[in-house]
């Protein structure tokens, strides 16, 4: 084999060599920005999950809210029925109990 013969291979296989470690470069840098966008995304992610999980709670309390307020009424709305009852039956217990009273 010639020296021009030896020089030659030697050069493509160094030139081999130079894109060999290039592209080993370059996919280790895209593995890196890979998990690099991935690790964002997944931070992004977290984020809005957490807006809204706060957001589900915030209206979670305000129907809530709501719905006290219904029971509030309505337990209101009872409470003054029943003292309208008991307050109507009240004569009459009185009267009932005045009779018993007189009668004996």
């Amino acid at each position: 084999m010639s020296l021009e013969a030896i020089k030659q291979v030697t050069e493509t296989e160094e030139s081999i060599q130079t894109h060999k470690a290039a592209a080993e470069a370059e996919a280790r840098q895209i593995v890196a920005d890979a998990e690099k966008a991935g690790q964002a995304l997944v931070k992004q992610m977290r984020s809005k999950a957490a807006e809204q999980g706060k957001e589900l709670l915030r209206q979670a309390e305000e129907r809530a809210a709501i719905r006290a307020k219904e029971i509030e009424a309505g337990a209101e709305a009872e409470s003054v029925r029943q003292r309208q009852q008991a307050e109507a039956r009240l004569k009459e217990t009185a009267e009932f109990i005045v009779e018993r009273v007189v009668k004996h």
